[in-house]
């Protein structure tokens, strides 16, 4: 686990910092220079991006891990990996770009009512579907060679910083909304060039294919694998956006801004693992295909407690001073309409990141092909959910439904592996963390009831706000950690605590 830890802290680092630019440029750019109904026209193409690209994929994100071990080979630049893995997914570019051209008018048919606007820029979605794909392709490659902090650093901070530049462009008047959205596509090419020249500074790639080296049985293999990774990367690309597409269609691009807003809030919460799970997925598709279960359950408990443990701490930190993020928020009166969103989105993706990788370990196995009837049986439930709840609760419904479909998601899967596989990500030290997040929880209640009305009464508003919010955020974290630390959840946190701790001379 040692170079998996350190690009994971290195990674994980660096999609904070990310995090960091994306939170001044969505929550003090965005939200103070654009519309609500600009923002949910942003939001609704990069996720019809994302979808574009992800189709487009032809399953390689996860077919590329999975057969990796077999191409490697440093002697013969691995018999042209990288080749194959240009070569598949733009293949699929062409199918899925005629596709969308074809599907184009029952597609602006449900837009066009509430949602006008986004049909307008329907076809902008072709090129930027073609960055959000390459940019995957050349993450995978950097991934099996266990090289993820560049890629992160490109897409987690190279992206956003060129984004501020799009924005305040814009927010200023130097150029119209059209010009805009040219610009915006442009970022994520410039951003999947950079990707290209990181790959080939390593010299580590080839684009010279060894055609003799794909016998029958692995191209059979390889083939019938794409076709269900194809159908799953789909489905569960539509499984992480079909929300903020029924509330576009159904309540427009306004409530699709404000539901945006709260979900970027929300989304915090799974930052971690996606260092933790992009170095990971090499070494459980290795542990798989040498059939070590034992192995494998030591790092799929591994990565579950190590994802919960912090997503809890994230949602708790979030969702403690959620008022707060709302009154300092430009226009935050509009956008705290989303509170429920933020509560209920946060946790579903702390349920997908912390016991997620139960579905990674489903695609490397032989049983491979039950991932698309989980995660298919999941768009349904979904949908189903998110059409009964919206028209009853809005936006918060559709946060609702998708909770509430994460739940029986994972409940069913967690026990398809346990009986498949015998792989369980749950631990004992989970039942720790729930005790210790319910503790904190108490904590946070009680500074709320007894003393926010002295700061509130005895200060003027905002530095109230701010003393408030600050206590009670250094208290309850630190009781937090300091129970984490004293009961033992992980000798890993424990490890890095007493090293870090001794470099500035404290022995604990």
């Amino acid at each position: 686990m040692g170079i998996i830890i350190r690009q994971s802290i290195k990674g994980t680092i660096v999609n904070y910092i990310g995090a960091f630019i994306g939170f001044l440029v969505t929550f003090f750019i965005a939200t103070k220079f654009l519309r609500p109904e600009e923002i949910g026209l942003v939001r609704i193409l990069l996720e019809a991006g994302l979808i574009f690209g992800a189709l487009s994929q032809l399953g390689i994100s996860f077919s590329g891990i999975r057969f990796y071990p077999y191409f490697k080979d440093k002697k013969n630049n691995d018999n042209g990996f990288f080749f194959w893995t240009l070569l598949v997914p733009f293949i699929g570019f062409l199918l899925v770009s005629l596709c969308f051209i074809l599907f184009k008018s029952p597609i602006a048919s449900y837009f066009s009512k509430n949602s006008a606007l986004f049909v307008d820029y329907y076809y902008f979605i072709i090129p930027l579907g073609f960055f959000f794909l390459y940019m995957v392709v050349f993450e995978t490659n950097a991934n099996v060679l266990m090289r993820i902090v560049v890629p992160k650093f490109i897409r987690e901070i190279g992206i956003r910083c060129m984004t501020v530049v799009v924005y305040l462009l814009y927010a200023f008047k130097f150029i119209s909304l059209d010009y805009f959205v040219v610009l915006l596509v442009c970022v994520y090419g410039i951003a999947t060039v950079l990707n290209l020249i990181y790959l080939f500074s390593l010299r580590k790639i080839s684009l010279k294919p060894n055609f003799s080296f794909v016998h029958k049985p692995l191209r059979n293999s390889f083939l019938f694998y794409t076709l269900f990774a194809t159908l799953i990367t789909f489905t569960g690309s539509i499984m992480g956006k079909i929300d903020v597409f029924l509330v576009g269609g159904q309540l427009g691009l306004e409530d699709t801004g404000i539901y945006s807003i709260a979900f970027y809030i929300a989304i915090i919460v799974e930052i971690p693992y996606r260092s933790l799970v992009a170095i990971s997925l090499p070494e459980i598709s290795q542990s798989i295909k040498d059939k070590n279960v034992k192995h494998t359950n030591l790092l799929c408990k591994k990565v579950s407690l190590h994802q919960f443990l912090i997503g809890c701490f994230i949602f708790l930190l979030i969702w403690i001073n959620i008022d707060f993020i709302f009154a300092i928020l430009p226009n935050g009166h509009i956008y705290a309409n989303g509170k429920w969103v933020v509560f209920f989105i946060g946790l579903a993706r702390l349920i997908d990141s912390s016991f997620g990788v139960g579905l990674s370990v489903l695609n490397f196995s032989k049983h491979y092909y039950y991932s698309l009837l989980f995660t298919f049986g999941l768009v349904i439930v979904t949908i189903m959910a998110n059409l009964y709840f919206i028209p009853i609760f809005g936006m918060t419904g559709a946060s609702l439904g998708t909770f509430l479909s994460y739940i029986f998601y994972i409940a069913l899967l967690l026990a398809f592996i346990k009986i498949k596989l015998n792989v369980l990500p749950l631990s004992f030290n989970l039942l720790k963390i729930v005790f210790i997040i319910g503790f904190m929880l108490g904590v946070s209640w009680m500074w709320k009831t007894f003393l926010t009305p002295m700061l509130i009464s005895s200060l003027q508003s905002l530095w109230a706000l701010v003393l408030n919010a600050t206590g009670k955020t250094f208290l309850v974290m630190g009781l937090g950690l300091i129970l984490v630390y004293t009961l033992k959840v992980s000798e890993d946190v424990n490890s890095l605590a007493k090293k870090y701790a001794g470099k500035i001379g404290i022995h604990i």
